[in-house]
């Protein structure tokens, strides 16, 4: 069994989007976020993380590992790496099994795009590092 940890800035939004089926208007995400269920590549523990997701037209979701213009990628980006058949919660699907795909060369600078022409923040997460912010695709399991 798989030890839970709990995160004090996290569990706030998670609570919220629990509450109010997927909607978190405390912080003005409104419906755009998923509840990523992630073990830790070394540690082995579970974790919980809210991210903002936009929806494809193939019936994924896109996840940005910006970590808010940060010089290293968040620690969820590597627990999905490690570990890519996971868990969500999304806002009217619920819980759903998905693998997680890491995108790269043009697929992955048009889902980037995507990102920054939803919200300006994004560009400057850009702005702010020297890396390329990962984007993921996640995709529904079947079976």
């Amino acid at each position: 069994m798989t030890e839970r940890r709990y995160d004090s800035f996290n569990d706030p939004i998670i609570a919220e989007f629990r509450a109010n089926d997927g909607t978190v208007t405390s912080r003005g995400f409104g419906r755009s976020l998923v509840l990523l269920h992630h073990i830790g590549a070394r540690s082995g523990i579970e974790r919980i993380t809210p991210v903002m997701q936009i929806p494809t037209d193939d019936g994924g979701w896109l996840i940005a590992a910006s970590k808010a213009g940060a010089d290293e990628h968040p620690a969820w980006y590597h627990n999905l790496l490690a570990h890519p058949d996971i868990l969500v919660e999304l806002p009217d699907e619920g819980e759903l099994q998905v693998h997680v795909a890491e995108l790269k060369g043009a697929e992955r600078d048009a889902a980037w795009a995507k990102f920054t022409a939803r919200s300006p923040g994004f560009k400057s997460y850009e702005a702010r590092t020297m890396r390329t912010i990962p984007v993921l695709k996640l995709t529904r399991r079947v079976g």
